[in-house]
């Protein structure tokens, strides 16, 4: 009986339009999703029409060994308040198709897992519609394996600029940034990256921002 009602609880009730249109089936296709006139409100709707996949961003960091600093998933982050301080967990993780969709999200809870949980579902509610083209001029297999023309992202102090890659370079980046173009099903690009790189919110969230445009360009 208690399982019953589990699973009761777990059906989804979708409450934006968008939302409804998808579980009547009047919508099954992601990319559909993204050119409608709604926004996704619900990250149920991407759990609905795509099998998305995760990476977690390694954002925050500890003192190691050696004066060096070992990277891990969550930064803990401290407020002021009335009460003294108060501490919250803060992670950032990239979900995408390796076809169609690419979204990041940053989440923020009291523990790591519900910070992590929280990304993924402000990642899903982000998600844009992405483009692989063969735009380098050193290139011409007429395959989808890289950005069909260069773009450029800023966030903070972080500017990228994603250029076409020929194929066989691989993706020249960093391994923050791989886990994003391998999800967007890049498999070659340069990407140059500039400012304070080592803040990795911002480089993400500036990378994102390039990505966004290789659609926007397109539309105009």
């Amino acid at each position: 009986m208690a399982d019953q009602e589990m699973e009761e609880e777990e059906i989804w009730k979708p409450k934006t339009k968008l939302g409804k249109k998808v579980a009547n089936g009047q919508v099954t296709d992601i990319v559909e999703a993204l050119e409608s006139d709604y926004k996704i409100m619900e990250g149920e709707i991407a759990d609905q029409l795509t099998d998305l996949e995760e990476e977690v961003i390694l954002i925050g960091g500890t003192p190691g060994k050696g004066g060096g600093k070992r990277r891990t998933v969550s930064k803990r982050t401290a407020r002021m308040h009335k009460s003294g301080e108060r501490y919250s967990t803060k992670a950032m993780s990239v979900l995408g198709d390796k076809r169609n969709v690419i979204g990041l999200g940053e989440g923020t809870a009291n523990d790591t897992r519900a910070a992590i949980e929280d990304a993924n579902r402000k990642a899903k509610l982000s998600l844009i519609q992405i483009t692989q083209g063969c735009g380098s001029w050193e290139c011409a297999c007429g395959t989808e394996h890289t950005v069909p023309f260069e773009v450029e992202g800023n966030s903070g102090s972080v500017t990228v600029t994603v250029k076409p890659a020929p194929k066989g370079i691989g993706l020249a980046c960093s391994d923050e940034l791989k886990k994003m173009f391998e999800l967007a099903g890049y498999t070659d690009v340069w990407v140059n990256a500039r400012g304070t790189t080592r803040t990795r919110e911002n480089l993400m969230k500036a990378a994102f921002n390039a990505l966004k445009k290789v659609e926007e360009y397109k539309q105009e």
